[in-house]
């Protein structure tokens, strides 16, 4: 029997990135607030993604490092991995931050109810199956942060052997001789660089022309020179048309440009082709919220065209980032509460791969500023002439930094290299604070530091560069 209906002010489907951040920004706000998640706390990125990807990628770091020791003068002879040890490891990170964040919900008063929502005609919501099903909930607004899914491709299932998406990836506690990534994205580059560290023969292929479609090309060229150098077999341009095992191998038929047809017999294949909105059962077609390519369709701000319901993050289609559902959850909540007007700033907004080069990215590409008709002002500046990056033995990659050369405004920031996932927020912070390359440039950042290589790129692109 149905329970009679709780009234919130607040009512978010999903405690992902976008969902539970949400819930604690209306919390501060003095909101009644529920959250309805079937499952942990964190969505897809703590608990399947971001974080045990990262867990994983820090062991294969730590054990191609402790193979190259002798270049540091340490002898400690060639290590050994315990797979399931990692991936263990990896579930264990997960969990603790799961219970991180169930506890500040708790603190903050966040009630955490456990099942699926639906919505119903009349706005409100019914919590389906979990500890909780049959509850009502009404809220004066409903927000949807149920996230997505792995897409997959015809003939390739997880539920056939030898087939894994990121998520049995994650679970997958053996390393396996050879492997086929289908997926020249992020999800694809680190999985590959993670099964290369341990030793598997892996091939990548990507449909598209360049690694990171839609990434500086310039930087683009620079990882897959890397990737290969680190014995990873890279075919771009190269299409998945099917499937036929044979012997305990799975084996895959692709298109390329250089024959009609390339096959790959392999152990494994990892298919990393995007995601999919988790749009299904939660009553859209009922309410009358439109959707475009699966995604759910709303304003800068987080509005539907439903009257009360709001929806970020993966639901809402790209960039299908962690950060930016979170920076869209708190957008949403404080345009309903009235104390803000416009929402996420997309042209500042960082984007990280975590493989070895690391990639980091802010603002338009070189081709994407060319096109809009600017003159450009252009600085690099190489990790070889970096003082740090070569104490360290890292001495791969660039920094980039492009502007406009009317005013010298940062128009985008581009690392590839040790450390590039930390130091991209400095490049985001000038472009929010409207810095020119001469102003970034003129700030003095300590030595030796990988930073230093963001101030040298500004000095480049200003025609003042010190040391190259």
């Amino acid at each position: 029997m149905t329970n009679a209906k709780e009234q919130y002010d607040l009512a978010i489907l999903g405690a992902g990135p976008g969902g539970y951040v949400a819930a604690l920004r209306a919390a501060q706000l003095g909101w009644r607030t529920a959250v309805i998640e079937k499952d942990r706390p964190g969505g897809v990125c703590l608990n399947w993604g971001c974080i045990p990807t990262k867990a994983i990628l820090a062991s294969a770091e730590l054990y191609r490092a402790i193979g190259g020791a002798g270049e540091f003068g340490i002898e400690c002879g060639a290590p050994d991995v315990d797979y399931a040890k990692v991936i263990k490891r990896s579930r264990d990170v997960s969990a603790r931050l799961a219970r991180g964040i169930k506890s500040l919900l708790k603190k903050s008063r966040g009630e955490i109810i456990s099942g699926t929502g639906t919505i119903l005609e009349e706005g409100d919501l019914v919590v389906e199956s979990g500890t909780d099903a049959g509850r009502m909930v009404g809220a004066r607004h409903i927000l949807v942060a149920t996230g997505s899914q792995e897409r997959l491709l015809p003939g390739l299932s997880p539920e056939d052997p030898g087939i894994m998406t990121s998520r049995e990836a994650l679970e997958c506690t053996e390393i396996p001789e050879s492997i086929l990534v289908i997926g020249g994205g992020a999800v694809g580059l680190e999985f590959a660089y993670i099964y290369a560290s341990f030793g598997s023969r892996v091939d990548l292929v990507e449909m598209e022309d360049q690694l990171l479609p839609g990434l500086d090309s310039e930087v683009a060229t620079a990882l897959e020179r890397s990737l290969r150098r680190k014995g990873i077999k890279i075919h771009t341009r190269t299409a998945y048309r099917g499937r036929s095992d044979s012997a305990g191998a799975v084996v895959v038929l692709c298109e390329g440009p250089e024959v009609d047809e390339k096959t790959f017999t392999v152990d494994k294949v990892l298919v990393a082709v995007g995601r999919k909105a988790n749009t299904g059962s939660i009553g859209l077609d009922k309410i009358g919220v439109r959707q475009e390519g699966g995604f759910m369709k709303v304003d800068g701000g987080g509005r539907t065209d439903a009257e009360g319901i709001w929806a970020v993050g993966d639901v809402i289609g790209p960039p299908l980032l962690a950060h930016a559902a979170s920076e869209e959850g708190v957008a949403a909540v404080e345009i309903m509460a009235g104390v803000r007007e416009r929402g996420v700033d997309y042209g500042i907004l960082p984007a990280c791969v975590y493989c070895h080069p690391e990639v980091a990215t802010v603002g338009q590409s070189e081709g994407e500023a060319r096109r809009s008709g600017r003159d450009l002002l252009v600085g690099r500046f190489p990790f070889q002439a970096l003082g740090k990056a070569v104490g360290e033995g890292k001495r791969e990659g660039f920094t980039k930094v492009i502007a406009d050369a009317a005013d010298g405004r940062i128009l985008g920031c581009h690392i590839i290299g040790k450390g590039a996932t930390e130091l991209i927020a400095e490049c985001a912070v000038a472009m929010r604070a409207g810095l020119s390359v001469a102003e970034l440039g003129a700030t003095v950042h300590a030595h030796p530091t990988l930073s230093e290589a963001v101030k040298e790129a500004a000095l480049a692109a200003a025609g003042e560069a010190l040391h190259i």
